[in-house]
């Protein structure tokens, strides 16, 4: 399958999520079901940094699992059919292994492990000059998709 990919305005047809907590910037190559791969760039006047922390300020690493879960979304929203849809957080385990600093860009890159049934399993990864900083395992699902899979009550009939 051809990869392409998305600039900022493009992306938000693929991604619910706006500023200020949309956490990427840019969609370098998408291929879909399979991975994505872009940036999001840290400026000096994000909205977090002044409360995180005065005088060392970093990227919160909740914000750093947003951008790699958006990412991975991006990955399944591209599919047929799935442009716009809602997602959800399910689980994930994630490391943080280096502060994210103002000025840093963080590249991201996301794979899908499997996709089935409005479940997608995959993993992300967040480098900084090409020095890993975060990795995340992550389940996400799309709400609609799955509720098609899901068992149906039975009625009550007298």
């Amino acid at each position: 399958m051809e990869g392409f990919s998305l600039d900022f305005l493009e992306l938000q047809k693929y991604e619910q999520i706006r500023y200020p907590l949309l956490m990427i910037d840019h969609v370098e190559e998408v291929i879909p079901g399979q991975s994505a791969h872009g940036y999001k760039n840290f400026t000096n006047n994000e909205w977090f940094f002044p409360i995180h922390f005065p005088g060392e300020p970093n990227v919160p690493g909740a914000l750093l699992q947003e951008s790699l879960a958006q990412m991975l979304t991006i990955a399944i929203t591209t599919l047929p059919d799935l442009a716009g849809k809602t997602t959800r957080f399910i689980s994930f385990s994630m490391t943080c292994k280096k502060e994210v600093l103002p000025g840093d860009r963080l590249d991201i890159e996301t794979e899908v492990l499997s996709w089935k049934r409005g479940i997608c399993k995959g993993i992300g990864k967040g480098y900084v000059r090409e020095t890993l900083v975060c990795e995340s395992e992550m389940f996400i699902t799309i709400p609609e998709v799955l509720e098609q899979y899901s068992p149906k009550p039975k009625s009550k009939e007298k």
